[in-house]
């Protein structure tokens, strides 16, 4: 637990947290956008259809503001979607994150449900002995996540949910304010992670 409020306290403290202008987005405005060139990977209505793709339906706009705009700056790095945001300016990515937070996110199902039960230990309650706090403390129980913080995950594809924790722990991806989910990920095993993907996947 003093793991859990170190980290938070840190992420209130630090400035990393790329803020979204104030005016708001306009999904209407998004449509050209989401239909030519966010559709083949997300899907119109954000719910992914490829496992190693994420489903954007349902995340908090701020959230997905902040990704989009660092993977344009750099500070998220992803061949392709530093690509796709190269063109796009501020209000078209408020725009989008509007328009997806808007989306409903259709559940998932855990496709291996004795390793989803080993996950479900893991979310609920951290590694014990390991220092790996639990996921919860951050994603909530029902994994809806905090607004504008961590991000909702519930119904997630296991795989991208294995593929960003293994980027967090060895150090490819670096957006995580505080170090936290990087602090988080070094000391999961490669069991941990496909066990709390797992179980992710099938929470609702």
């Amino acid at each position: 637990m003093k793991l859990v409020v170190s980290l938070v306290a840190a992420l209130a403290a630090t400035s990393a947290f790329a803020a979204a202008p104030a005016n708001k987005g306009d999904p209407k405005a998004a449509e050209s956008i989401v239909n030519q060139v966010c559709a083949a990977c997300h899907s119109v209505d954000g719910n992914s259809a490829a496992a190693a793709n994420p489903n954007l339906a349902g995340l908090n706009s701020e959230y997905i503001y902040k990704q989009l705009a660092e993977f344009k700056s750099g500070a998220r790095k992803n061949a392709i979607m530093s690509g796709m945001v190269a063109s796009l300016s501020p209000q078209d990515m408020q725009n989008l994150a509007a328009h997806y937070s808007a989306q409903q996110p259709k559940p998932g199902t855990s496709a291996d449900q004795e390793l989803a039960l080993i996950g479900q230990k893991i979310y609920r309650g951290g590694v014990q002995g390991a220092g790996v706090p639990a996921c919860a403390s951050c994603h909530g129980p029902q994994g809806k996540g905090i607004p504008s913080q961590f991000p909702h995950l519930a119904g997630q594809h296991s795989d991208y949910i294995y593929a960003q924790l293994n980027s967090f722990r060895v150090g490819e991806r670096a957006n995580d304010a505080a170090k936290m989910m990087r602090s988080i990920a070094a000391k999961m095993t490669d069991a941990d992670m496909k066990a709390v993907a797992s179980y992710i996947q099938g929470l609702r």
